[in-house]
């Protein structure tokens, strides 16, 4: 699993401008099973992606395309870990297996 952190590096305003691409490509990857959380931290200096994905080169791929990374409006940092324990009805999820 993979924590994606996105820190916005301009204006909301400016941000805002490109909001509805970044949801559409937040859904692009939902759909295909990615994705498993997404939201603005708070205070709104950026979001929180949670993904499954099957390497980190797969992750940087799939941010390439992430209209925030395109324009660059946030920086993205990356933070791998391994699900050692979790709550019954994630599972599923976790293990690819839905």
């Amino acid at each position: 699993m993979f924590v994606i952190n996105l820190n916005y590096i301009v204006a909301l305003e400016k941000l805002d401008a490109d909001m509805t691409d970044h949801v559409k490509y937040l859904h692009k990857y939902y759909q295909q099973n990615v994705f498993v959380a997404s939201g603005r931290k708070v205070p709104r200096t950026g979001g929180i992606i949670l993904a499954i994905a099957k390497s980190r080169e797969e992750v940087d791929r799939i941010i390439s395309e992430d209209p925030f990374y395109v324009h660059q409006l946030a920086e993205f940092s990356v933070t791998e870990f391994l699900t050692s324990q979790s709550h019954p009805d994630l599972k599923k999820l976790l293990t690819g297996s839905f």
